[in-house]
C-alpha cells in the first residue's frame, strides 16, 4: 500500500497519507503514538493515546462527540496532523446543524516528545480512562489540579501523569478523585475548542501556549521531510513507498530513556515495541547513508548490553532486558555493510569500539556455543537464530546449522581486515588480540566445517551436535549460508542458488516451500516472507555472482511493500500483510533495497 501524498503545509510537503488502523500516529522521539491498536492483536474502535514506557499500554481513549453522543468519524493522517471527520451525511442532522452543513473536524498533532495538541470545530470530545478500573496497583486516577485546573490522571501502568489542559473551551471532568471502578472522563464541547495534553513526570509549571495549532502541524511535517530528504534523497517514480516507508522508521523513533541509553528505533510502536538484536542491524544500514550517526547509535545499542560471556541480549527496550536467548551473529555483516554505506569513514577509535564488540560476541559464539571438539557452534533454539518456529528446528532445537555457520564465517572475514587495519593505523592494543592471518585461519577452518559436516551432497542441513541427527531442508533458513558463498565451494553455491526457485513466488521467497506439508500461510517463519531473510538473501545472491536473481528477488519484495505496506511479514501467495502493520525492519529492508536498484 504505497500512500499518496496530502497537499503541502505552508509551503512544506506535508507527507504521505497513511490509514493509522495500520501505521500508529507519532513522531521521532516520542514514546507516545495515536492509535486503535492498543495491544496483541488488539484494535479498539476507537483511537487512543498509547504509550510505549514500561511496556505498551493505553493511557486515554478519544470519541469525537456531537451532543455528548459518539459520532462515527473518517480517519486521516499525515505525519503532520490526524483527523477525525464528520461529515452531515455520516454523522446526521445533529452533525450538519452543529456545523451549518461544513464538516466537523478533531485534530491532533505532537507539539513535542511528550506533548499533543488537540482542537476542534463543530465536534466535542470526550478523553476517557480505557479501564475505568482503579486498584493499589492498576489503572488511573484522575483529578483536577488546584493550581491551574487541568484534569490529571496518574498511570500505574507507565509511571506517568497526563495533565489536559483546555488551551480554549471549558473542559467538564467526570470521576475526579475516585477510586475502584469508576467512568473517568474529561469532556471539551463548543463550536471550536483546543486542549493540549502533557506526558510528564511528577511536576511541571502549568502550560503556556507559545506556538499555534497550525505552527505545530508545520514543524512535524517539516521535521519529518528534512529526514526523507537525508534518508532517501535517491526516491523517484520508481520507489513509490519510500516516504511511507521513512515515516514508519521516524515515527517509531524514541528517545533515550530506561534501559535505551541512545536514541532508538523500535521494531514498531504497536505491540512489537522493543529493539531486539538483529533487527537493529537493518534499521542502521538504511539511515548510514544519510544519517551515519544515528546509524551508528542503532549498530551499537545492543552491545551497551553485551555481558560478560561476550553474549547480547535477545531484546531491550525501556524497563526490560532480556537474556533468555540471543540472536544470530549478523553484526559482522552489518558492520562492512555499514561501513560501505557510509560518506564519510569511520575514526580509528570507532573502529577499534566495533572491532572489541565483534571479537567478544565472536567469543560467545566459540567458546560458549561449541561442544568440545566441535568445530560448529550451536544454536539452542529456534529464537536464537531470529527464525523462531521454522521447520529446520522441527527434529531438534540443538543443532548446528548452516546459517549459523555462514555467518560466523562472515564475521571471522571482517575481524581478519579489521584487525590488519587497525594494526597498520598502530591503534594502541591492537596486537593484543591476534592479527588478521589468526581470523582467517579460524574463518577457514568454520567454511570448510560448514560443507564437510552441513552439505549432505545434495542440501544443507542442520544437525544435532550429539545425535547428528539432520534436520529437514524444506526452510528456507540453511540458505542463508549462501552469505559465505565466496568461501564456499562452486558446486555447493550451484545447487542452493537452484534450489531457490522452489521458494520463489510472485512476491518473494518464502520461508518454507510452499509445496511442502509444513507450510502455513500464517505461520510465522513457517512459510510467510520476511523482510529479513529477503535482504540477507539478496546479498548472498550477489556475493555467488548471480546479480540477475538478485534483482529480481529484490524487485518482488519492493513490488511486495508498494501494494500490501510494511507489515511483519506478509502471506507468501497472496501478499497480504500479516502480524504487526507497522514494522521498522520491513520499511528499512525496503528502503536499502530501493536505494541500490535505483542506483
Amino acid at each position: 500500500m504505497s500512500a499518496a501524498t496530502s497537499p503541502a503545509v505552508a509551503g512544506v510537503s506535508a507527507g504521505p497519507l497513511f490509514d493509522v488502523r495500520e501505521v500508529p500516529f507519532s513522531r521521532r522521539g516520542s514514546w507516545l503514538d495515536l492509535s486503535p491498536v492498543i495491544g496483541l492483536h488488539q484494535r479498539a474502535d476507537d483511537v487512543h493515546l498509547v504509550s510505549h514506557q514500561t511496556g505498551m499500554h493505553p493511557v486515554l481513549r478519544l470519541v469525537p462527540t456531537i451532543a455528548g453522543e459518539r459520532v462515527a468519524t473518517a480517519l486521516t493522517a499525515t505525519p503532520g496532523v490526524l483527523t477525525w471527520t464528520a461529515d452531515g451525511a455520516g454523522a446526521g442532522d445533529a452533525a450538519t446543524a452543529a456545523t451549518g452543513g461544513a464538516a466537523g473536524t478533531v485534530e491532533a498533532a505532537f507539539e513535542s516528545v511528550d506533548t499533543v495538541r488537540l482542537r476542534g470545530r463543530g465536534l466535542g470530545l470526550v478523553l476517557a480512562d480505557p479501564s475505568s478500573s482503579l486498584t493499589s496497583f492498576t489503572g488511573l486516577y484522575l483529578f483536577r489540579d488546584p493550581i491551574d485546573g487541568s484534569a490529571v490522571l496518574t498511570s500505574y501502568e507507565t509511571g506517568r501523569r497526563y495533565r489536559i489542559t483546555a488551551l480554549s473551551g471549558e473542559l467538564d471532568v467526570l470521576g475526579a478523585e475516585a477510586l475502584g471502578e469508576a467512568t473517568r472522563t474529561v469532556t471539551v464541547a463548543g463550536d471550536e475548542w483546543e486542549l493540549v495534553v502533557e506526558e510528564l513526570e511528577t511536576a511541571r509549571p502549568p502550560y503556556r501556549r507559545r506556538r499555534t495549532f497550525d505552527d505545530v502541524v508545520t514543524t512535524s511535517a517539516h521535521d519529518f521531510a528534512t529526514y526523507l530528504d537525508q534518508v532517501a534523497p535517491w526516491r523517484d517514480g520508481s520507489t513509490p513507498a519510500a516516504a511511507l516507508a521513512a515515516y514508519v522508521m521516524w515515527s517509531a523513533t524514541v528517545r533515550p530513556a530506561g534501559f535505551l541509553g541512545r536514541e532508538a528505533v523500535l521494531m514498531s510502536k504497536h505491540w512489537m515495541d522493543k529493539v531486539w538484536s538483529w533487527d537493529h542491524c537493518f534499521n542502521a544500514l538504511a539511515l548510514a547513508p544519510g544519517r551515519p550517526a544515528e546509524a551508528l547509535d542503532q549498530l551499537l545499542l545492543p552491545f551497551d548490553h553485551q555481558d560478560a560471556s561476550g553474549a547480547l541480549p535477545d531484546s531491550v527496550t525501556h524497563s526490560e532486558v532480556l537474556h533468555n536467548f540471543v540472536k544470530p551473529p549478523i553484526h559482522g555483516w552489518a558492520v562492512a555493510r555499514l561501513r560501505a554505506a557510509l560518506a564519510e569513514p569511520l575514526d580509528a577509535a570507532t573502529l577499534r569500539q566495533l572491532y572489541d564488540a565483534l571479537v567478544r560476541w565472536t567469543d560467545f559464539w566459540l567458546t560458549s556455543r561449541r561442544v568440545p571438539g566441535h568445530v560448529l557452534p550451536h544454536y539452542q533454539h529456534g529464537n536464537d537464530s531470529g527464525w523462531d518456529n521454522a521447520t529446520m528446528f522441527d527434529a531438534d532445537r540443538v543443532v548446528e546449522a548452516p546459517d549459523l555457520a555462514a555467518f560466523l564465517v562472515v564475521q571471522l572475514d571482517v575481524l581478519a581486515g579489521l584487525a590488519d587495519e587497525l594494526r597498520s593505523a598502530s591503534q594502541p592494543g591492537a596486537t593484543q588480540t591476534g592479527d588478521g592471518a589468526q581470523w582467517a585461519a579460524l574463518r577457514d577452518r568454520l567454511a570448510a566445517a560448514l560443507v564437510d559436516q552441513l552439505w549432505t551432497g545434495s542440501a544443507l542441513v542442520a544437525r544435532n551436535p550429539g545425535s547428528g541427527r539432520a534436520s529437514s531442508s524444506t526452510s528456507l533458513l540453511p540458505h542463508l549460508a549462501l552469505l559465505a558463498a565466496d568461501h564456499l565451494p562452486t558446486d555447493v553455491v550451484d545447487a542452493v542458488v537452484e534450489q531457490l526457485d522452489a521458494f520463489l513466488t510472485p512476491w518473494g521467497p518464502a520461508t518454507e516451500r510452499p509445496d511442502s506439508p509444513q507450510y502455513e500461510a500464517d505461520g510465522y517463519w513457517r512459510g510467510p516472507i520476511w523482510a529479513p531473510s529477503t535482504m540477507l538473501l539478496v546479498d548472498g545472491l550477489r556475493r555467488a555472482g548471480r546479480d540477475e536473481l538478485a534483482d529480481e528477488v529484490s524487485t518482488r519484495f519492493r513490488r511486495l511493500c508498494e501494494a500490501h505496506g510494511f507489515a511483519e511479514n506478509f502471506d507468501a501467495l497472496t501478499g497480504e500483510g500479516l502480524r504487526d502493520r507497522a514494522y521498522t525492519w520491513t520499511a528499512s529492508c525496503y528502503l536499502v533495497l530501493a536505494r541500490e536498484a535505483v542506483r
